[in-house]
């Protein structure tokens, strides 16, 4: 094994937002600055607009953007290189909604001005009582029935809002329209790309007291009208020491493990592995590279590798991969 990879800790980029609170402070130790709004912490990101930094190992300082140059194939997996190139195909994040999020909604692929659309999937790691999200409509409506909706600012009274807990997941295609609730806590899995659509913004004020731009005609033109009830992921949470199947999709595979004292080992070749610690902590060694992680941390794990073994008397995690 190369010392140019091993299983990588990066510096997460820390982003303010509108609505950010102090749980990704308070609950994850990000940040310094604890009355910050504290919205979003990418955790594994290859972006303009964010980029992660490795901090551990041989590698440490270098940008993801870099490590992925120096051996593509190696650290994304051959299949994966082949389909996406250079850029790391997925975008980690936690989300800390102390007040709602804007209602949006996502480009396909297709209709994104990048060429790469954003679907997405969340994981609860922590709610407020009564806490909700909101995802696609609760009825079946029109472009010319959503056309009047947002003229008279009565959008939210068609929208589908869903009170979560800890440890619900949702799938969010491209397309669907969605918001975070306050009191939510996720983690985010999701394409490469930061392409959103506002369709509201309950006439919100920046801190120069502007409101917000709205992308009307955007969302309308790549909004999914079809009322579907997919968006909902089970999963067996009594499992123990077995990977349970989250969310398998094109653009990502989530799998969820929980973790009780018997070491849980990582072979996966064909592509990268990403491990999401979203209760709990660990050990992880392989490569010549050990360390720990906690609840809020993640850790890269390239496709070409000779072993990572993960081990915790009790722990809950994501397990990424294409």
């Amino acid at each position: 094994m190369s010392q140019e990879l091993y299983p990588f800790t990066f510096q997460p980029v820390l982003k303010e937002k509108i609505w950010g609170g102090n749980k990704l402070n308070s609950l994850f130790n990000k940040g310094e600055n604890t009355t910050s709004k504290l919205g979003e912490s990418w955790e594994i990101a290859d972006l303009e607009e964010g980029q992660s930094t490795v901090n551990n190992g041989a590698q440490k300082g270098a940008t993801l953007n870099e490590i992925i140059a120096k051996n593509p194939e190696g650290l994304l997996g051959k299949s994966v290189y082949e389909r996406f190139g250079k850029q790391f195909p997925l975008l980690i994040k936690f989300i800390d909604a102390a007040s709602d999020l804007s209602i949006q909604v996502h480009p396909t692929d297709e209709t994104s001005p990048t060429g790469v659309g954003k679907t997405e999937m969340w994981y609860i790691m922590h709610a407020d009582p009564g806490a909700k999200l909101t995802v696609g409509f609760k009825e079946k409506i029109t472009k010319e029935d959503y056309d009047a909706h947002i003229e008279n600012l009565s959008i939210e009274e068609v929208m589908n809002e869903h009170v979560v807990n800890e440890g619900d997941a949702f799938f969010i295609n491209a397309g669907r329209i969605h918001a975070i609730g306050g009191g939510v806590l996720l983690a985010e899995i999701q394409q490469t790309s930061d392409v959103t659509y506002r369709v509201y913004d309950y006439n919100r004020k920046d801190d120069s007291g502007n409101l917000r731009d709205l992308h009307i005609a955007e969302s309308r033109e790549v909004l999914d009208f079809e009322l579907t009830e997919d968006f909902k992921l089970d999963y067996n949470r009594d499992s123990i020491n077995t990977a349970q199947v989250v969310k398998h999709h094109t653009y990502f595979k989530t799998d969820w493990v929980k973790l009780s004292n018997k070491p849980y080992s990582i072979h996966r070749t064909e592509s990268f592995t990403i491990i999401i610690v979203v209760a709990g902590s660990l050990e992880f060694s392989g490569d010549g590279e050990q360390g720990t992680l906690a609840a809020g941390e993640t850790l890269l794990i390239p496709a070409e590798n000779s072993g990572v073994v993960l081990e915790s008397s009790t722990c809950e995690i994501l397990e990424v991969y294409l």
